[in-house]
């Protein structure tokens, strides 16, 4: 007698596979979303938190202290001085230019002035 597994036991098992992988890769990919989402709001309140330190160290409570978004992030920003070691990079980015750099043009985050919410430029539904 042979052994082995006939052509119908194995494509049994496929089917199994298939289906398995068919239940198992949207619930990944939802929850993958999810995480990203959630990691995004949590740059947003480290760049608000960066803002309100910043504010009280320096005296300014005008809403519109900052000047352009580029003098936000380099004040905000830098291992010396800054309340953020490293720029924050949108998780959904599909970019990775921006990670840990200084440049605005390549930012995920639009900072905004003191009193009003940092915006997540890559998506629309990061906000906090």
């Amino acid at each position: 007698m042979k052994k082995g597994f006939t052509l119908v036991e194995i494509m049994i098992v496929v089917a199994i596979i298939g289906l398995l992988a068919a239940i198992a890769i949207p619930s990944f990919m939802k929850a993958r979303t999810s995480s990203q989402k959630n990691a995004c709001i949590n740059n947003l309140r480290q760049i608000e938190s960066g803002k309100d330190q910043y504010s009280i160290e320096v005296g300014r409570t005008n809403l519109w202290a900052f000047g352009s978004d580029a003098e936000a992030f380099s004040n905000l920003v830098g291992t010396t001085t800054g309340y953020i070691k490293i720029a924050p990079a949108c998780p959904a980015s599909s970019s990775d230019c921006s990670k840990g750099t200084l440049l605005r043009a390549d930012a995920d985050y639009t900072v905004n002035a003191i009193g009003s919410n940092p915006i997540c430029v890559v998506s629309t539904d990061h906000r906090l």
